[in-house]
């Protein structure tokens, strides 16, 4: 393994050059390619293939594509080429757990199997989601006060004192700063001062993730982000973020945001290029886990049905090939206070949790709405808690998620999509606690997926 990272930093700076419109070419092809290739099809109606061989057959073509083209440097507008070795020497790192918060509030994430009988951990939050700070402090105590929830994360702030925060200027990196004190003040008021974090994400550039990097803000024992761009792309300051972790000790989260639909082509294809951005990312991050968000480019929402199999047939993938903790992000369509989003949520939960993954959300209303709240958060892990108390299979995960979409599945051709209320309509947010319509919604649809044969 490159333990140097100047010399990745040198490949940005000298490898081929390719413009940016020649590499989307050369992903276009390259994919197209290995999808004949190795004979990658989908069924829209089986979400949690029981298929190994197809799980095989996506790592291996996922393994041939980074190391037939590398990853494009984005700045530079260079490539960065990597060899097998060093995919293999990054693969032989993943297989360790990590370990998360301090004290009594700590957290071991473990690589998870197919059918884990141990449940998966629950990141409770909405990451990255556009959040005004009047509403920040009250959306994350919403979540971090769950009982099931372990780890914990936050969506980005808009605004700080009345002013609009603006990317690469001062407002951001007090927003980053204001970010981490209002996570500490949460962890202390729910009695979880230890609790783990997945934040900074008020930081848009690396000047705000810098700004956030001290004992008392971002800890050691926490994580940042360390984002790789559609398809196989990164640029410097996410390179930037990545070196900043190697002397201070924070996890480095790697987030492959690939496109179902795009330029990899239908969920298959995409799916490829899933697993090649993760063995880059063991590299070009210095990944110490990876985010799972495939993102459908007609319907965005991970709970569609070509990114719910994606995320489960990527998970399955590792797990048999290359074991390492894998967190599947769960961003619906919906929002809160409608029972669609609790539809979405628990079907996302069964495709991630029985394929080895872990679960990080909800970034509800598409996360492009400060929708969320922590009830639907409590559902996510009381489903993930239930079906793998319970052992459901792969099967029969796939025909509750069938049923489900039958009842969500409607708001991806809704103009204006289903955005829901906001959490100032869904919870008091004096007391913290769901708003009655909202609390009975939420038992609703519990009593709906206890009939279905889930066990909560």
């Amino acid at each position: 393994m490159i333990h140097n990272y100047l010399e990745i930093s040198e490949r940005a700076r000298t490898g081929q050059a390719l413009s940016k419109e020649d590499w989307d070419f050369k992903i276009i092809e390259k994919v197209q390619a290995l999808v004949e290739k190795y004979d990658l099809t989908w069924d829209e109606t089986d979400i949690t293939p029981d298929q190994p061989d197809l799980a095989d057959r996506i790592f291996t073509a996922g393994k041939e594509l980074i190391i037939d083209i590398g990853v494009y440097a984005l700045n530079q507008g260079r490539i960065i080429p990597l060899s097998e070795q060093e995919i293999n020497e990054g693969i032989h790192k993943m297989d360790r757990p990590l370990h998360m918060g301090e004290g009594k509030d700590s957290c071991s994430l473990l690589p998870r199997k197919i059918l884990d009988t141990n449940p998966p951990t629950i990141w409770a939050g909405n990451p990255g989601v556009p959040t005004p700070e009047k509403i920040f402090k009250a959306s994350v105590k919403s979540w971090a006060q769950e009982p099931l929830v372990d780890l914990i994360t936050c969506g980005s702030l808009v605004d700080v004192d009345g002013v609009s925060v603006v990317s690469g200027e001062v407002s951001e990196l007090i927003a980053s700063r204001r970010e981490l004190s209002y996570l500490k003040q949460v962890r202390e008021e729910v009695g979880r001062p230890g609790l783990g974090m997945l934040a900074a994400e008020s930081s848009v550039t690396e000047i705000g993730d810098l700004a956030a990097t001290h004992p008392d803000l971002l800890r050691p024992c926490d994580s940042h982000l360390v984002a790789m761009f559609n398809e196989l792309m990164i640029d410097q300051g996410n390179m930037i973020r990545a070196a900043n972790s190697l002397f201070y000790g924070m996890a480095n989260a790697s987030l492959a945001t690939v496109m179902v639909g795009g330029l990899a082509g239908d969920a298959p294809g995409a799916a490829v290029v899933e697993v090649a951005s993760f063995l880059a990312a063991n590299i070009v991050c210095l990944a110490d886990y990876h985010l799972c968000h495939p993102i459908h480019i007609r319907y965005v929402a991970t709970s569609a049905r070509g990114c719910m199999w994606l995320q489960s047939i990527v998970c399955q993938a590792f797990a048999r090939n290359a074991p390492g903790v894998i967190v599947c992000d769960v961003y619906p369509k919906s929002g809160a206070v409608t029972k669609e989003l609790l539809y979405e949520v628990a079907a996302n939960t069964i495709a991630i949790s029985l394929s080895g993954g872990h679960l990080e959300g909800v970034g509800s209303a598409d996360g492009s709405k400060p929708h969320g709240t922590g009830l639907e958060v409590r559902l996510m892990a009381e489903v993930a808690h239930g079906i793998t108390k319970q052992k459901m299979t792969l099967s029969d995960g796939n025909k509750i998620i069938q049923a489900l979409l039958q009842k969500y599945e409607y708001v991806f051709e809704q103009e204006g999509g289903n955005p829901g209320k906001s959490i100032e309509e869904a919870y008091d947010l004096l007391t913290v606690q769901p708003r009655p319509e909202w609390q009975k919604i939420y038992n609703e649809v519990k009593n709906e997926l206890i009939e279905m044969g889930i066990m909560l």
